[in-house]
């Protein structure tokens, strides 16, 4: 959601925040950044991570260009699935009777589910220029980074980092 959607540290015994919108020692125990570089799956036990930028990171010299975008307001429809290989300029989804182009080519590793409604502008789905199939179906360098971020808050905050556990 790339904000806090009501998360409040009293919800859980351990609350961890993953990404922006979150304040750590605030509306949770602990929050991992996820924005791409040095920080990466770094995590806060007080303050907040960089903020959205509103620009996914740079694979294979490609940043806003990977995204598929909903052209319209209505209900998506994909035409391509995810693995498959795309050309720049491939349609891959309509929303009503408006063509999904891809901006570049790569292979579909991000796509929303048939029927889900949309928004103009809503990001849809995304294209990998890398073009390696098999990275649609493992776990990503950066989900990687993050989970480990997530595990390392969780011991620290359950095993004596300040937070009273309820049972």
């Amino acid at each position: 959601a790339k904000k806090n959607l009501g998360t409040r540290m009293d919800d859980a015994p351990v609350m961890v925040g993953v990404g922006p919108g979150f304040t750590a020692g605030a509306d949770c125990h602990a929050v991992v950044e996820t924005q791409r570089g040095h920080n990466l799956g770094r995590v806060l036990y007080q303050g907040s991570p960089a903020p959205n930028t509103g620009v996914p990171g740079d694979i294979g010299g490609y940043t806003v260009q990977r995204l598929l975008r909903a052209p319209a307001d209505g209900v998506f429809q994909p035409l391509a699935a995810i693995g498959d290989l795309v050309s720049a300029g491939d349609t891959v989804a309509v929303v009503g009777d408006t063509p999904v182009t891809a901006a570049i080519s790569g292979v579909v590793r991000g796509l929303l589910p048939q029927g889900t409604p949309v928004r103009a502008g809503m990001k849809a789905g995304d294209v990998d220029p890398r073009g390696i199939k098999e990275y649609c179906f493992t776990v990503s360098d950066k989900s990687n980074a993050v989970a480990g971020g997530v595990l390392e808050a969780i011991l620290t905050c359950w095993k004596g980092g300040g937070v009273r556990v309820r049972l």
